[in-house]
């Protein structure tokens, strides 16, 4: 069975691993997936990452606990196949008045949505963390 959407995956599999309490994720990898994991690495959200070049590559993805609790406490994809959501510069959104980001897919690659307002670009609208 083919997977329609490799982003919703892996974030299903970030929550449902946080929500069992599971210390990592394996998932199967992409270059979009990596990039992904690296802002959230930058942004404190997980401890680390790792790419296994067996037969078939697997990104790892060290989560993050504080006291018990994970550091994500929502993760929600924006965009999806059926309704891609482009904004821009002006038009990002903002999660909870700036305590949570935004990642965007832009020219410049992946970035938070402080970033993508920092350097005067829009894109699409990935996945929102808290």
């Amino acid at each position: 069975m083919t997977m329609q959407d490799p982003l919703s995956d892996m974030l299903t599999r970030v929550r449902n691993a946080q929500t069992a309490k599971i210390e990592s994720v394996d998932m199967p990898y992409s270059g979009t997936k990596l990039a992904i994991a690296e802002v959230l690495k930058q942004e404190g959200y997980i401890n680390d990452f790792s790419v296994d070049d067996a037969v078939k590559r697997t990104l790892s993805i060290e989560l993050k606990y504080h006291e018990g609790r994970p550091v994500i406490e929502e993760i929600k994809r924006l965009s999806r196949p059926g309704l891609r959501q482009y904004k821009g510069k002006d038009e990002i959104p903002s999660v909870r008045s700036g305590l949570g980001i935004i990642i965007l897919s832009t020219n410049k690659g992946l970035m938070t949505d402080r970033a993508a307002r920092a350097a005067g670009v829009g894109g699409e609208l990935l996945c929102s963390v808290f």
